[in-house]
C-alpha cells in the first residue's frame, strides 16, 4: 500500500514549539556560576527560581518555565563543552554513583562534546531510563511498590520528601509530564527526529542527575539510610527467543540499502535506522535496540494511521489525549470500538502481531521496550541474541513495505531465510503457547518415573502383593476406558491398541497435539480464563511428578541403608503401589488438557458456550491436582488417600465423557 513520504515531523505544532523553539526565545546569556559552586555542586535554589507557577493555583506553568530555563540549559551545555573528560570525571563521577549506571552518564558527557544529533538522542534515551530506575530505588527508601509510570514516580510524595518538591518540579519540566518537554516519552515512542532534540536539554539533565546525587548523599547521611539497587532483569532461556537466523555482514549491508528505499521508514528518521545497524555491527547491542524500537513504533504508527484513516494520530498527542503507541496499534479494536485495520493490511498479520506481542507485550515474554525504557536491563550485558531478533524482524518489515521495483531485494538469497522464518513464526509467550510448553515439560518429568531406583530383587519377593493390587488395577482399567472414549478426538495413528495406556498416553502424542496451530491473536476472554485454569492444573501435575521423583529416590536410599522405621517401610510400599496408577492418571490429565486446548478455539468460533459451567468442571480437576500435591508431599505421604482421590476424579471424568459435556464435544 502507498504510504505518505512528505512527512517532515511527527511532532504536533504545540509540541514542536515547546521542544524546538520555546527554550530559545530568551536570548540573554546566563552566568553558569549562578547554578554551580566552586567545586561543581549544583545550587538548586538558583535552578528552582526559574520554575514559574500559575496565578490561579500552585501548579507549574510549564510554558513560562521552559522559556525561563532555556538560557540556563544553554549555559550548562557550553560549560560542559569547556571541560575535558578528565576534569568532568574528577568533578562529577562520584555524584553519578547513586544511579548504578555511572558509565552511561560519562558516555553522555562524551556525546555532548561532538553534538552528533543521533547520539544526543540515544544518550538522552539511556540517561532517562537509568535516571528513572535510580529514582525508583530512592522511592523504595520510603515506600513500597514503585510506580510503573515515570510521571507518577516524579509526582510521588516519597521523592518530594527526599529531594524537595521544588526540585521534583524542575525534573517534571524536562521529563515525566505531558505538559512539559516530556523528552523521555517523545524519544522512546519515536516522535522526534534527531535534529529536533536540542543538545542543551541533554546537558541540563546530566547536570540535574549529578545534583540529585548531591542531595541524596546529604539525605542518606542525615537519615543514616542505605540506598539499595534493585537487581537487573536477566534474560533466561535465550533459545526461546530464537526466531531469526544470525545476522551476518552481508545481510546487514543489504539492510542498510533497504532502509533508504523502504516506504516504512520516514526520511527524517533515517539516521536512527543507520545508527542502529551500525551499533549492531560494533557489538553495541543495547544501543542498537534502543535506537530501533522507537523506529518500529513510528513506522507501524504510519501504517496504523494510514489504514485507519486517522492521519492526525501520527503526531504527538497533546496533554489531553493519549499517544498512539504499540498497545493501541496491536489492539483488535480502536478506542471508538471500530475494527483496527492494521492487522488486515499486513501481509502476514498473525506473524507481525504475534512477534510484537511476544517481544514487547506478553507478560511472560522479554518485554524488551518496557524493560529498556524503564532501566530494568543492564545495558553493558545486553545479549546479542535479543538484538539479532529485533533487527531480523525489522528487516522483514522493511521488505514487506517496499516498492515493486525492489523485487531484487525481496528475492535476494541472503534474505530468504529471514522471510521464511517470518512467515512461519508462531507465538512463544502467549498463555496458550506457554501452556503447551508446560504440558510437554511435565510429560518429560513423568517419563522419568520408570528410571527411578528399584528395590533389589530379593526385597521385591517380600512385597509381591504390589504386583496385583486390586484397587490399583481397577484405576488402571478405568483410565483405559476413558482413553477409549477419547480416541475419537485423537490422531488415527494413536487409536486401536491392546495397551492404550502405554501406546496412547505418550509424549509423542502430546507433541503431535501441541504442534496443532492455534490462533493466539486476540484470544477472547473465555479462552484466556480456561487456559489460565489449564495452566494451573498442568503446574500442579508437574509438582506432583517432581515430588514423586524426589520422594522415591530418598526412600530407596533409606531402604538400602536400612534407616527406615517399620511405618516408613510400609509407607514406601504404598508409594510404589501408587506409582502404578498415578503415572497413567497424570498422563491422562495432560492428555485432557491438550485435547481441550486444541478444541477451545473452534468452540468459541462456532458459537458462544456456557464456559462458566465448563470452568466449574475444570476447577474440580484443579482441586484434584492441588490435593495430589498435598498428599504426595514429603510432609504428608498420604498414598491411600491419593488412591481414593484419584478414583473419585476418574469416575467424574468418565461420567462427563459419557454425557458428552466436555468442551471437545462442543467442538464436534
Amino acid at each position: 500500500m502507498a504510504l505518505p513520504d512528505s512527512i517532515t515531523t511527527c511532532l504536533s505544532e504545540p509540541v514542536h514549539y515547546a521542544i524546538c523553539k520555546l527554550g530559545f526565545e530568551k536570548k540573554d546569556t546566563y552566568d553558569i556560576n549562578n547554578v554551580l559552586s566552586g567545586n561543581g555542586e549544583v545550587c538548586w535554589q538558583a535552578v528552582t527560581e526559574h520554575v514559574c507557577y500559575l496565578e490561579s493555583d500552585p501548579s507549574v506553568d510549564y510554558i513560562k518555565s521552559i522559556r525561563s530555563l532555556g538560557p540556563v540549559c544553554e549555559s550548562v551545555n557550553l560549560y560542559f563543552k569547556s571541560l575535558t573528560k578528565e576534569q568532568f570525571v574528577i568533578q562529577y563521577e562520584s555524584w553519578f554513583h547513586w544511579t548504578n549506571c555511572t558509565e552511561v552518564f560519562l558516555e553522555v558527557f562524551d556525546v555532548l562534546q561532538y553534538t552528533q544529533a543521533t547520539e544526543i538522542a540515544l544518550g538522552l534515551m539511556k540517561l532517562t531510563s537509568c535516571l528513572e530506575r535510580a529514582l525508583g530505588d530512592v522511592y523504595l527508601l520510603k515506600g513500597n511498590d514503585c510506580p510503573f509510570l515515570l510521571r507518577d514516580l516524579l509526582a510521588s510524595e516519597q521523592l518530594a520528601d527526599v529531594f524537595g518538591q521544588a526540585v521534583m518540579n524542575v525534573l517534571r519540566i524536562f521529563i515525566g509530564s505531558p505538559h512539559g518537554l516530556n523528552l523521555r516519552n517523545v524519544l522512546w515512542h519515536g516522535f522526534v527526529s534527531p535534529q529536533e532534540i536540542p543538545a542543551k536539554y541533554c546537558a541540563m539533565l546530566l547536570l540535574l542527575t549529578a545534583g540529585l546525587g548531591q542531595l541524596l548523599q546529604t539525605y542518606l547521611l542525615q537519615t543514616k539510610g542505605v540506598l539499595v539497587h534493585r537487581p537487573y532483569v536477566i534474560f533466561i532461556s535465550l533459545e526461546e527467543l530464537d526466531a531469526f537466523p544470525d545476522l551476518n555482514d552481508e545481510i546487514l549491508s543489504i539492510a542498510e540499502e533497504l532502509v533508504k528505499l523502504s516506504s516504512f521508514v520516514l526520511k527524517t528518521m533515517l539516521p536512527f535506522w543507520i545508527a542502529s545497524l551500525t551499533a549492531f555491527k560494533k557489538s553495541r547491542y543495547a544501543d542498537s535496540v534502543i535506537l530501533l524500537l522507537p523506529q518500529l513504533e513510528v513506522g507501524l504508527r504510519l501504517l496504523f494511521t494510514t489504514t485507519n484513516k486517522c492521519p492526525n494520530r501520527l503526531l504527538t498527542a497533546e496533554s489531553s489525549a493519549f499517544y498512539t503507541t504499540f498497545d493501541e496499534m496491536l489492539a483488535k479494536h480502536l478506542d471508538n470500538e471500530e475494527i483496527n485495520q492494521l492487522p488486515l493490511v499486513l501481509e502476514e498479520p498473525a506473524m507481525e502481531s504475534d512477534f510484537l506481542w511476544d517481544f514487547l507485550n506478553h507478560q511472560e515474554g522479554p518485554r524488551i521496550r518496557d524493560r529498556l525504557s524503564h532501566g530494568e536491563i543492564n545495558l553493558e550485558t545486553f545479549p546479542r541474541e535479543v538484538a539479532n531478533q529485533i533487527i531480523g524482524f525489522a528487516i522483514t518489515i522493511l521488505c514487506r513495505f517496499s516498492d515493486e521495483d525492489m523485487c531484487s531485494f525481496k528475492e535476494h538469497m541472503v534474505l530468504k531465510p529471514l522471510m521464511n522464518c517470518a512467515s512461519c513464526y508462531q507465538s512463544r509467550f502467549h498463555p496458550i503457547s506457554r501452556l503447551k510448553k508446560q504440558v510437554l515439560e511435565c510429560m518429560k518429568s513423568i517419563h522419568l518415573w520408570p528410571e527411578l531406583p528399584r528395590l533389589p530383587e530379593e526385597q521385591v519377593e517380600k512385597i509381591k502383593w504390589l504386583e496385583g493390587n486390586a484397587e490399583a488395577d481397577t484405576l488402571i482399567l478405568m483410565i483405559s476406558e476413558i482413553i477409549s472414549q477419547l480416541q475419537h478426538y485423537m490422531p488415527q495413528n494413536f487409536c486401536s491398541s491392546d495397551d492404550p495406556i502405554n501406546s496412547v498416553l505418550t509424549e509423542r502424542l502430546l507433541v503431535e497435539l501441541c504442534d496443532t496451530c492455534i490462533c493466539t491473536l486476540y484470544s477472547p476472554r473465555p479462552v484466556l480464563e480456561v487456559v489460565a485454569v489449564l495452566r494451573r492444573i498442568s503446574a500442579q501435575c508437574h509438582q506432583v511428578s517432581q515430588q514423586v521423583i524426589a520422594g522415591a529416590g530418598l526412600r530407596y536410599t533409606q531402604w538400602v541403608n536400612k534407616t527406615l522405621r517399620s511405618r516408613q517401610r510400609h509407607n514406601y510400599r504404598r508409594m510404589l503401589n501408587s506409582i502404578k496408577f498415578l503415572s497413567p492418571a497424570l498422563r491422562l490429565t495432560l492428555l485432557l488438557i491438550t485435547l481441550e486446548l486444541v478444541s477451545i478455539h473452534s468452540v468459541c468460533k462456532k458459537n458462544p458456550f456456557d464456559y462458566q459451567q465448563y470452568l466449574k468442571f475444570l476447577k474440580s480437576v484443579l482441586q484434584y491436582t492441588e490435593n495430589l500435591v498435598t498428599y504426595t508431599s514429603p510432609e504428608k505421604n498420604k498414598w491411600d488417600e491419593t488412591m481414593e482421590l484419584t478414583k473419585k476424579t476418574l469416575i467424574k471424568i468418565r461420567k462427563i465423557s459419557d454425557r458428552k459435556l466436555m468442551l471437545m464435544h462442543l467442538a464436534t
